[in-house]
């Protein structure tokens, strides 16, 4: 027969699940009868765990929100799956808080865990590998994130202070459509009111947000996932190639993906490439890799690269042995 205690803590649980329950309920899932229920939950309470009771006919007891995350309940695959995705979110770039956050939240799950979980996890973690070094990403303040997330939700325009990449600093009136994570990093996009214009802004260079009072409508279109990629294909850049290339829009995407080129139908059989790009050296081996007939209609710094790569592919597909070099291959 379970202790008190046991039971309590399953108690806890249950109400953890979600939703209001029952005292009938949560006594034939204890294998009590309801005063002892009753009991339980102000146990709970005397523990500063933020049980409310709710009248009528549906009533029962649920979780309340509270100052603090009430003690949380995990199985072993739950707690494996926690600390697995605070160690992949840190070496990917991705934690939403400070660093010191992410460790010590893995350090409190650590620490509880029972020594065979420990065990097996310590296992994995020294079986796991990555194929790249750990994220090196300044995560967005906690604070401003969860600022942007609620003018997001309420549709609330806010006032941010931003730093572009060329380090100018400026205060934007935003009207933000929504948060994005991508390839390590958070964004935010949204309307720029001072310069009526759909803009793209990296939340590690946002140094202050403020809500502003007034409201905004989200106006029809791409969500913002593809605002943001859209986005990055058409920044301005020091140079805005142009391509035709005779291939499939899903084999040019292998090469081509949405963040770097926009895509239209062309000729029959024929697409369009457009890409803004600030440098033009990767553009010759990636158009190669595309093995497709294709025409460069600018700019012409792109067809001298791609003689002088075709060049170079000559004179090595010529070659029969090792050469004693003379000077540096290109890009090494």
């Amino acid at each position: 027969m379970p202790r008190p205690a046991a039971r309590v803590l399953t108690l806890l649980e249950l109400l953890q699940s979600g939703g209001t329950r029952t005292v009938a309920e949560l006594a034939g899932r204890l294998g009590v009868d309801g005063r002892t229920v009753r009991r339980y939950v102000g146990q709970l309470i005397d523990l500063d765990v933020p049980v409310e009771s709710v009248r009528g006919r549906y009533g029962g007891y649920r979780l309340g929100p509270g100052y603090r995350v009430p003690p949380l309940m995990f199985g072993d695959e739950e707690a494996l799956a926690v600390l697995l995705g605070l160690v992949a979110g840190r070496r990917a770039g991705l934690t939403t808080a400070q660093r010191t956050a992410n460790e010590t939240a893995a350090a409190k799950i650590r620490r509880v865990l029972p020594r065979h979980l420990a065990r097996r996890l310590d296992t994995l973690l020294d079986s796991l590998s990555f194929t790249e070094p750990p994220g090196e990403f300044a995560s967005p303040d906690a604070g401003i994130l969860l600022t942007l997330v609620d003018a997001v939700h309420h549709r609330r325009p806010v006032s941010v202070r931003y730093t572009d990449r060329e380090g100018r600093r400026s205060d934007r009136s935003l009207h933000p459509y929504g948060i994005v994570a991508h390839a390590g990093r958070w964004y935010v996009t949204g309307r720029d009111a001072d310069r009526d214009e759909d803009r793209t802004f990296r939340l590690d260079r946002i140094a202050d947000a403020r809500t502003l009072p007034g409201s905004f409508e989200v106006p029809e279109g791409p969500d913002p996932a593809a605002r943001v990629v859209t986005g990055f294909a058409t920044a301005a850049y020091r140079y805005e190639v142009t391509l035709r290339v005779r291939a499939t829009f899903e084999h040019l995407r292998t090469h081509l993906p949405a963040t770097v080129a926009t895509l239209t139908d062309d000729q029959p059989g024929w697409q369009r490439v457009e890409i803004h790009a600030e440098h033009l050296g990767w553009l010759p081996p990636t158009l190669a890799a595309l093995d497709r007939p294709f025409v460069i209609d600018g700019p012409p710094e792109l067809r001298t690269l791609m003689s002088e790569f075709a060049a170079r592919l000559t004179t090595y597909a010529r070659r029969t042995g090792p050469t004693t070099a003379t000077a540096p291959e290109p890009g090494t």
